[in-house]
């Protein structure tokens, strides 16, 4: 898909996402900028913020198929990937797929699922498969997991893994609306529900060629080591006891070149890198000490002052974006 057209279909997603959320243009930029990079998205806030509202969203705004998982403490990894069922008829067993047989699975609260079921996600999440009775399915073309989690202070839930993290490509929170924004939501909102009027804006086949096309984006060597020194700095960080996996790095690239082509560029700048470090990599690392954060609020804040620090120390290539 030319970079002209990849704009325009990426203007239309995100503006009919916005007739749903509003004043929240980074929020769904953000994860438009995921699904167009093959990643998976998990979105922290408090209840009632919007996250499902997004998720609901982004789905229904591009022609693909959707599929909603509500967890809740009693699901089942077989609820999820699904289960073989005896067919008396045939006298042999048949595979009934499970709600993660979509192109868009949207994960309600995903952390008030037990541990197990949680790892339900792992295989399908990074290799696009599921493996049930020694079968293994191929999932669907392409594959974003939209989860949402409520804050780990919040009653009832249960943290996620670190190996389930790093299966995110970006974390993300709404946060509150501006009053205007407030006030607009309660207009639009008295009679009628905006999400019924959300319609599809490309087909899957459209998203398939805008994910080809964040994919060709140029990444210049002298690009690609300052995303590796930035990692790579996680990892000798003396407030880090976990730095950034080489999945995190990977990850960061691939999210550098879809915000490249949302940004009409056929190249991926440092300001690229420098931008999405913090939502790529923040969710994924472990501080040294916990005991001065708190448990749980002190961590969020003091991660990313870490890698903003890492960020703004870390030499910025010489070398033209471009390539050669």
């Amino acid at each position: 898909m030319p970079l002209e057209q990849f704009q325009a279909a990426s203007h239309g997603i995100v503006e009919s996402i916005e007739t749903v959320i509003d004043g929240k243009r980074s929020a769904v930029v953000m994860a438009l900028t995921v699904l167009l990079a093959e990643g998976h998205l998990l979105i922290e806030d408090v209840p009632g913020v919007g996250k499902t509202m997004l998720a609901r969203a982004l789905a229904q705004s591009v022609g693909s198929s959707v599929t909603r998982i509500q967890f809740t403490p009693d699901l089942l990894p077989a609820d999820i990937t699904g289960v073989s069922v005896y067919n008396q008829a045939e006298r042999e067993f048949e595979f009934k797929p499970g709600p993660i047989f979509a192109n868009i699975v949207i994960g309600d609260e995903i952390n008030r699922a037990s541990p197990k079921t949680q790892s339900a996600l792992l295989e399908s999440m990074e290799e696009r498969q599921v493996t049930v009775d020694a079968h293994t399915y191929p999932l669907s073309t392409p594959f974003t997991v939209v989860a949402t989690q409520n804050p780990i202070e919040m009653e009832g839930t249960y943290a996620l893994p670190e190996a389930q993290r790093d299966r995110f490509m970006v974390r993300m929170s709404m946060g509150y609306p501006d009053a205007e924004a407030e006030m607009k939501m309660l207009r639009d909102r008295a009679t009628a529900r905006p999400l019924d009027a959300v319609t599809a804006v490309v087909s899957n086949e459209e998203l398939i060629s805008m994910i080809a096309t964040a994919n060709n984006v140029h990444a210049s060597r002298s690009a690609e080591q300052y995303a590796v020194s930035i990692a790579h700095a996680t990892r000798n960080h003396p407030g880090l006891r976990l730095g950034a996996s080489p999945r995190a790095t990977l990850q960061l690239m691939r999210a550098a070149k879809a915000r490249a082509a949302l940004d009409g560029r056929a190249f991926v700048l440092p300001d690229d890198i420098d931008a999405l470090a913090i939502p790529v990599f923040a969710h994924r690392l472990i501080p040294a000490s916990r005991s001065s954060s708190g448990g749980g609020i002190g961590v969020a804040t003091s991660i990313p002052d870490i890698i903003s620090r890492i960020v703004a120390e870390t030499p910025v290539p010489l070398e033209p974006a471009t390539g050669a």
